[in-house]
C-alpha cells in the first residue's frame, strides 16, 4: 500500500511519518514529529495534490488522525502542500448572496454552537475577537481589558453617550463602555445563544439601566443619526462584498453628524478579496464561517468613503491576533477531555485545527485585521477629533 504514495513524497525530509491503517508506515525525513495516520485507503492517491482543504477535511471527516502536536502538523501541512502545489493562487470565488435569512442561519452554525464551549478557552468576559497587547508581555484577560479600553478611548466615549454596538456578541464590550465609560448602549446579535448569555452578565452587573441587546440584523437599524458613537467588532466578515456598500450606509445614517464610527474587523491579503492560496480559504468557508468574504482594506475604505464616512485612523493588529489565537488554541488544547464532553468530535476537530491554523496564517500575513475608525462629518465638514493621538496612550 505504500507504494501508493507519490513518490514525491518521499524526497521531501520533512519530519513526518505517515502510518496507513494496516500498521505499515514510511517516514518522510530523519526523527519524525508527527504522524499521519490515514484511515481512508482512498485518502493515499489523493495526497499527490494535497490542498491544506484536502487535508484539513481529511482530519475533520476522520479520514486522518494526526499525532503529535497540531501546531507542528500545520506547519508540515503547509510545507507538504507548498512543495507539491506550489504558490497556487486561490481562484475568485463565487460569493453567495447575503439575505436576512441566510446570514441568520450562518450565524446559528458558527456562534451558537455551545456558550460553555465558548467560555472553555477564552477570557473571562468571553471576548471572542482580536486582543491588543501594549507591550505583548499581557496575558489573554488582560490584553481583552487593554482591547475594550482601545476601542472606548478611540471612539472618544463620554459618559451619557449612546453607543450603538453592532454585533454585540456575549456583550463584554457593551458592559464594559456602561461600566467604565458611562455610556448607554444598544447592542444587536443574530446569535440566540450569545444574547441569552451576555443578557444574564447585563443583569448580573446591574446594568440593565445603561445596556440594552437585541436580536436585530443590522439592516434593520434606524437610519435616524440617535448614535453618538458605533461600534462594530468581528461583524462586516459576515456581511458579504455586495453588502458591503449598504452595511456602511446603515452604520452612516445611525451615528450622528460628528459622531464616529469604529470598524473592528478581518482583512483579506489580495486586494481583490480572494481567499488565500492552496485551499486555506476553502477549508473555513466549508467548515467554520460558511459565507464569510474578507474584503482587503482598500475596499472597506473605499466603501466606507463612499458612505459619507471620512476615515481619520487606521490601526493594523494582525500579529496581535496570531498571538490572540495562539492563546485560544493552547487553552482549548488543555481542556480538550472537557470540550469533549460539550461538542461532537467534529466540531471539536474543526476548532482545533481553525484556531490553530488560523494562527499561523496570521503570523504569516495570509490575512490581516484592522481597526478603521471613521467620522460623519457636519455639513460643513467639521468633527471634533483632538488635534493629535495623544489622548490614545496617556
Amino acid at each position: 500500500m505504500l507504494a501508493m504514495l507519490p513518490p514525491v513524497l518521499r524526497t521531501l525530509q520533512l519530519p513526518l511519518r505517515v502510518r496507513l491503517w494496516d500498521g505499515h508506515q514510511l517516514d518522510l525525513g530523519p526523527e519524525p514529529q508527527v504522524t499521519l495516520e490515514v484511515r481512508d485507503p482512498q485518502l493515499l492517491t489523493r495526497l499527490a495534490h494535497p490542498s491544506l482543504d484536502l487535508l484539513g477535511s481529511a482530519y475533520v471527516e476522520g479520514a486522518m488522525d494526526i499525532e503529535g502536536s497540531l501546531e507542528q502538523a500545520i506547519q508540515l501541512a503547509d510545507a507538504l502542500t507548498a512543495a507539491l502545489l506550489g504558490d497556487r493562487e486561490a481562484a475568485p470565488p463565487a460569493r453567495p448572496a447575503h439575505d436576512k435569512a441566510s446570514d441568520a442561519a450562518d450565524i446559528h452554525y458558527h456562534y451558537d454552537l455551545s456558550n460553555d464551549f465558548y467560555r472553555l478557552w477564552l477570557d473571562r468576559d468571553m471576548v471572542y475577537s482580536c486582543a491588543y497587547y501594549e507591550t505583548g508581555t499581557e496575558d489573554l484577560d488582560t490584553a481583552q481589558q487593554a482591547k475594550l479600553r482601545h476601542l472606548c478611548r478611540k471612539l472618544r466615549l463620554a459618559p451619557g453617550e449612546r453607543l450603538l454596538d453592532v454585533g454585540c456578541g456575549w456583550g463584554g464590550l457593551a458592559r464594559y463602555a456602561a461600566r467604565e465609560f458611562g455610556a448607554e448602549v444598544y447592542g444587536i446579535t443574530l446569535s440566540r445563544e450569545q444574547l441569552r448569555l451576555a443578557r444574564e452578565r447585563v443583569a448580573e452587573e446591574g446594568l440593565q439601566d445603561r445596556v440594552q441587546l437585541d436580536y436585530l440584523d443590522y439592516r434593520d437599524l434606524p437610519g435616524d443619526g440617535r448614535f453618538d458613537k458605533v461600534v462594530s467588532v468581528g461583524m462586516f466578515e459576515h456581511v458579504g462584498h455586495a453588502n458591503l456598500a449598504l452595511y456602511f450606509q446603515t452604520l452612516q445614517r445611525a451615528v450622528k453628524p460628528g459622531g464616529l464610527v469604529m470598524n473592528h474587523g478581518i482583512t483579506a491579503r489580495h486586494t481583490d478579496g480572494r481567499p488565500v492560496g492552496r485551499g486555506g480559504g476553502a477549508f473555513i468557508d466549508r467548515y467554520v464561517f460558511p459565507h464569510g468574504e474578507l474584503p482587503h482594506l482598500a475596499t472597506a475604505v473605499a466603501r466606507m468613503s463612499e458612505a459619507g464616512l471620512e476615515v481619520v485612523d487606521v490601526e493594523s493588529l494582525r500579529l496581535h491576533y496570531a498571538r490572540t489565537l495562539r492563546f485560544w488554541s493552547e487553552r482549548l488544547e488543555r481542556r480538550l477531555d472537557e470540550a469533549r464532553q460539550l461538542v461532537p468530535e467534529r466540531a471539536l476537530r474543526i476548532w482545533r485545527l481553525y484556531l490553530a491554523g488560523c494562527a499561523y496564517g496570521f503570523e504569516r500575513e495570509w490575512i490581516n485585521l484592522h481597526q478603521i475608525l471613521a467620522v460623519r462629518p457636519r455639513p460643513d465638514g467639521s468633527h471634533d477629533l483632538p488635534w493629535s493621538r495623544a489622548d490614545l496612550y496617556r
